[in-house]
């Protein structure tokens, strides 16, 4: 299984995409032959809140006829971070050419200024630049998810898996292990615990639960089956509801208002006894 991130969503409704990347390759001399490239084509997108990361693809290939090792180092301007400054890899003289990948990761503070960016990618030789454009970060108020790309942690994560998946904004269950979701790590133990911190205190009264649905996973026999839903008030965890014997994809919790700073979903069994799985993590006000 691949994982890779992400949407974004502005307001309640609409999704950005945020897996994009425009390349320009800079001239090179004509004896070094390494090719860099960076995919997918448009340009990076990326929010300035703790679980909405973006990222792009770095290709490196060896255009020449003997196997070479490269250093790729990377540079980011204005407020963007990147997960690795220096990318390293063993590049075999194949014909056709074979390029390898390596996924960048990129993030901006809470307090990042909108506007556009860039980083570069460089060798000896050879130059990628990927523009990076940060956005202003979505409304929070009344209507909105407040749980949408706020830091989000797990009892356990897969290791195929982003504790970020169930915060993405995508509630899509078809994509479920390749662009967005979360799933424990640890297979037939119970409890699982998945939290999110909101930014700030809120009157909530509302919490949407997704747990895996598709036509190649349906929720009656992958869904969690027992769950309960918590939220943090005072600093003490409260159970708001108890959902037992779901066979449902998306499971609306509606109880009397709470002050709280958090939320909670506690797996307590799953419908074929394994795993906790969830697409998405959805919290509104009164």
């Amino acid at each position: 299984m691949k994982r890779r991130q992400i949407a974004v969503v502005a307001g309640a409704a609409t999704v950005l995409g945020l897996l994009t990347a425009v390349a320009s390759t800079a001239a090179r001399p004509d004896d070094d032959p390494v090719r860099l490239a960076a995919t997918p084509e448009g340009g990076v997108r990326v929010v300035g809140l703790p679980c909405l990361p973006s990222s792009f693809q770095l290709g490196m290939t060896n255009a020449g006829t003997a196997d070479l090792y490269a250093d790729v180092e990377l540079a980011a301007g204005g407020p963007v971070v990147l997960d690795r400054r220096l990318v390293s890899s063993w590049l075999p003289a194949w014909d056709p050419d074979h390029t390898v990948t390596a996924r960048i990761g990129v993030t901006v503070p809470l307090d990042a200024e909108p506007g556009s960016y860039e980083v570069r990618a460089t060798t000896d030789g050879a130059e990628v630049t990927v523009p990076v454009e940060v956005l202003p970060q979505p409304p929070k108020g009344d209507g909105a998810n407040l749980a949408l790309g706020e830091q989000a942690v797990a009892s356990s994560t897969h290791a195929n898996f982003d504790v970020c998946g169930a915060v993405d904004g995508n509630t899509d269950s078809e994509q479920w292990d390749t662009l967005t979701g979360w799933n424990d790590g640890t297979s037939g133990v119970f409890p699982d615990t998945y939290d999110v911190t909101l930014a700030a205190p809120a009157s909530i009264s509302r919490v949407e639960t997704w747990t895996l649905d598709s036509t190649r996973y349906p929720a009656a026999r992958y869904g969690l089956r027992d769950f309960d839903v918590q939220v943090r008030a005072g600093g003490a965890w409260q159970t708001v509801d108890e959902v037992r014997g779901n066979t449902a994809g998306r499971v609306t919790s509606t109880f009397a208002p709470v002050t709280a700073d958090a939320v909670r979903i506690v797996g307590l069994a799953s419908n074929n006894r394994d795993y906790s799985r969830l697409i998405e993590v959805e919290v509104f006000t009164s």
